[in-house]
């Protein structure tokens, strides 16, 4: 079947896969109802993803956070960061709700189906108390562009966020990353010193704290460009760098070998693992980093992220 200018969608048993060609590379995306997310994203052979995507509430604590007592009182995000339960899900087709399609209701596909657009969204429920809720939808179109959409539903009593946003793990590091937005890194609190324009960083660096603590945040960016050389594909010898591009519309983002638990389980730079992979966080919200004064002074009133309120954020993952 010619599936030109259409998505070709398969239902399996716990998962959908959404495959197609745009800009002459070929593109296969896999939604898992078992993992709770979207498992494969793979353009022209090479995947992105390592990991299911998640919703992101922590960031390794500062020397200033540490000061205040800031892990004290919103601790419970950290474990809420690391486990989190997907309890349900919507398929969309072309703008219609189906009924969720995993086994049996996918007997009645034939594995010919076409669509000019799908979207499947997620439901998660965190271990917090009191308990709350994260939709994250992912919405393909022909081009293999993906919005990407988090909701977080604030519930009355829960404690300030460190961040809002969502965590994707690829399988190898980054060889750099080039975004347009404010140069070095950049924080609510802390932008004046930025300069906006196209940045390009090699590598993944990690600032020589002390104690390793969050850092490469980055404000105010249009978009981010991801390069890789490297998979996990032994079988490929050959090593050619390739990008995926996040549409972010003014969002911000950090790219890093480490996830917030790994930077946060460090006591010394030593301590923390051999670069393996690239973690990048995009951001619909972020608490700012203060340094009034590192043994006391709180962030300021305007740069705290409240978990009572709701929080969306939206961005698009492009083919390169």
């Amino acid at each position: 079947m010619d599936y030109t200018n259409k998505l070709h969608v398969v239902y399996g048993d716990v998962t959908i896969g959404v495959h197609g060609s745009a800009q002459g590379q070929e593109f296969h995306y896999i939604f898992s109802y078992v993992r709770g997310g979207m498992e494969s994203l793979s353009i022209n052979g090479k995947e992105w993803l390592y990991r299911s995507p998640r919703p992101a509430f922590w960031r390794a604590t500062t020397d200033n956070d540490r000061g205040n007592g800031f892990p004290l009182k919103s601790g419970m995000w950290l474990a809420a960061d690391q486990f989190i339960a997907c309890i349900g899900g919507r398929v969309y087709v072309d703008g219609e709700e189906i009924p969720l399609p995993c086994a049996p209701e996918n007997n009645k596909y034939q594995g010919n189906e076409t669509a000019s657009e799908i979207q499947i969204v997620f439901i998660y429920e965190t271990i917090t108390i009191p308990k709350t809720q994260v939709e994250i939808s992912y919405k393909v179109d022909v081009q293999g562009s993906i919005e990407t959409e988090v909701c977080y539903h604030g519930q009355p009593g829960l404690p300030e966020l460190p961040i809002m946003g969502l965590r994707m793990i690829m399988p190898t590091c980054a060889d750099r990353y080039v975004y347009e937005g404010l140069s070095g890194e950049t924080y609510p609190d802390r932008k004046a010193g930025g300069t906006v324009g196209e940045h390009e960083v090699t590598g993944l660096p990690v600032t020589p704290y002390l104690v390793p603590q969050d850092c490469g945040m980055h404000m105010d960016t249009k978009w981010v460009k991801v390069y890789r050389s490297t998979e996990l594909d032994n079988t490929k010898k050959e090593k050619k760098e390739t990008a995926l591009r996040f549409e972010l519309g003014g969002l911000a983002f950090s790219c890093l070998p480490y996830t917030a638990s790994e930077l946060e389980n460090a006591t010394h730079m030593e301590e923390l693992p051999p670069a393996r992979r690239t973690v990048l966080c995009v951001y619909g919200a972020v608490r700012g980093v203060g340094g009034i004064d590192s043994w006391g002074a709180d962030v300021l009133p305007d740069y705290h992220v409240s978990g009572e309120k709701d929080i969306s954020f939206s961005f698009r993952i492009c083919i390169q």
